[in-house]
């Protein structure tokens, strides 16, 4: 949406100098609010006003946005007006949020109003703690915002101009700035605005670049609506991938599967064949071949074989120590990082990076056999925890780090052969047989016993959760089989177990469901 109201062209006229303007920046670290506060305050400076900003820390990282608080106001009879430190909630002419959601918590803060306030926002989504730290789905509803801002503020201009600035290689702070001289709230030419970013000293060829796609983005119509979820988006089956082993995958699924399942069949092999290899993209097959069977045997549709073909991708592309290597060491990487930092051709970048194993994560790397024996012995599986179970802090940059983790990836073509590869196929056999085994009593129960194995992801304790989780959950299957609406009471488990993290959602779940 390039603007939901008319624009206002009254607004491009001072009319009362004795009140000054007032502008509130929200933006996250990393997003140039500091810059684009002292670009708004060097532009009212060199047309002769006089402006001041201020500015109140967010929490860190992204639990809270940083507030940068302009007034502008001319000199009168040669007097510097004075000026407000703090936005006052009801009195704020233009608030810029460099998010969607910072444009909701403006309104929730009082600082947009009906009566005056401009609202120019981007509709990206730059997630919260909050919303990220929920086991299930915890992001907030941008249609929300979306709603209230069609109340709340007197115009709202608002797309994507974390997208644009990201196209020009540039910053969004330099999109916003271009966005903010289109909507001609401020009685400045564009010209102006250009003549502050080239006085900048550096970037400044990307930065005029997303200024200019800024300022066309405020007329450009129509923009892309926003949604609730991101559209989900698979690549269609192609000819061929060039290499024999692939191209007899894709054989195989042209020919032995039907075409309402080859993109996310296709999906799937692609991943697993990045995990692993062709070879155990091919067991995937093999696998979901046998689902097929059942589905063709009923004529049921292909729910099952569907569902199965989402989940056991997942599900065989586990995340262990050596995946874990492998991503931190790859080139793509290194490179999505200096192109977020927005790093020069000469400059050197360093990521750190976190790492915390546990003593069940060495273990599961050995050989099937001493990995089983070490487990079965809790002393020595206490005594290699005590030894690997302390934060590191790797910098994979350097020649020393990087040689160590590309060492572990290197172990891939022993994974096969790891105690770790030997407990997940044991619970993906166990997992497909369960759901096999309602197939013909209860399909709709079987598919979402399939569906369940959602709540098992992540890596270390992450990954620990989630499997108790679904054990928990799948405990009730021989309560729920012989009823019609089973299926919608193993769903709602499901949605119970990702509510939170501790498991009290499904602890009263499983309650009620043993009361059924």
């Amino acid at each position: 949406m390039a603007a939901l109201d008319a624009p206002q062209s009254a607004l491009a006229v001072r009319l009362d100098t004795d009140k000054p303007i007032s502008l509130a920046v929200l933006a996250m670290g990393g997003q140039g609010g500091g810059v684009l506060s002292d670009w708004i305050v060097a532009l009212a400076e060199d047309c002769g006003w006089c402006a001041q900003t201020s500015s109140v820390p967010g929490v860190a990282q992204r639990t809270g946005a940083t507030i940068y608080y302009i007034e502008m106001l001319p000199a009168k009879d040669g007097r510097a007006p004075v000026l407000s430190l703090m936005p006052t909630p009801g009195d704020v002419d233009i608030v810029l949020a460099a998010e969607w959601m910072e444009a909701g918590r403006s309104m929730l803060r009082g600082l947009v109003t009906p009566d005056k306030t401009v609202l120019i926002a981007s509709t990206h989504r730059a997630f919260a703690v909050g919303e990220k730290e929920k086991p299930g789905d915890g992001i907030g509803d941008p249609l929300v915002v979306t709603d209230a801002a069609g109340i709340a503020a007197r115009r709202t201009i608002a797309f994507d101009m974390e997208a644009l600035a990201n196209k020009h290689g540039s910053v969004i702070s330099a999109a916003m700035f271009g966005a903010l001289a289109a909507a001609k709230v401020l009685p400045f030419p564009r010209a102006a605005f250009e003549k502050v970013i080239a006085a900048g000293g550096k970037g400044i060829a990307p930065s005029l670049k997303a200024f200019g796609a800024g300022f066309d983005g405020v007329t450009a119509k129509p923009a892309a609506p926003l949604s609730r979820t991101p559209a989900k988006r698979f690549d269609p089956l192609p000819q061929s991938a060039g290499h024999p082993a692939l191209d007899a995958l894709l054989a195989r699924i042209r020919g032995s599967f039907p075409a309402a399942v080859h993109p996310i069949l296709f999906a799937g092999v692609k991943r697993l064949v990045d995990f692993q290899d062709p070879a155990y993209a091919g067991e995937y097959l093999d696998r979901l071949a046998d689902i097929l069977a059942l589905d063709e045997k009923g004529a049921r549709g292909y729910a099952l074989t569907e569902t199965a073909a989402k989940h056991l991708a997942v599900a065989m592309a586990y995340d262990d120590v050596i995946v874990v290597a492998d991503l931190k060491t790859r080139a793509r990487r290194f490179q999505r990082v200096r192109d977020e930092v927005l790093a020069e051709p000469d400059q050197l970048v360093y990521a750190t990076e976190y790492m915390h194993p546990r003593g069940e994560e060495v273990v599961g790397l050995l050989p099937a056999a001493l990995g089983a024996w070490i487990e079965r012995r809790p002393k020595w599986l206490a005594a290699i925890d005590r030894l690997v179970n302390k934060g590191r802090r790797v910098q994979t940059g350097t020649v020393r780090w990087f040689l160590a983790l590309y060492l572990v990836s290197s172990l891939r073509r022993f994974r096969r052969g790891t105690l770790r590869h030997r407990h997940e196929r044991a619970h993906i056999e166990a997992w497909l047989d369960l759901a096999r085994r309602h197939v013909e009593g209860n399909y709709p129960l079987a598919v979402e016993i399939l569906a369940a194995r959602r709540l098992v992801k992540g890596y270390s304790d992450t990954h620990a959760r989630g499997l108790s989780k679904y054990d928990r959950v799948v405990s009730a299957v021989p309560r729920l089989g012989g009823r019609a609406d089973g299926a919608d009471w193993l769903r709602r488990l499901v949605q119970a177990a990702r509510l939170d993290e501790d498991g009290a959602a499904l602890d009263g779940a499983l309650k009620t469901v043993e009361t059924l």
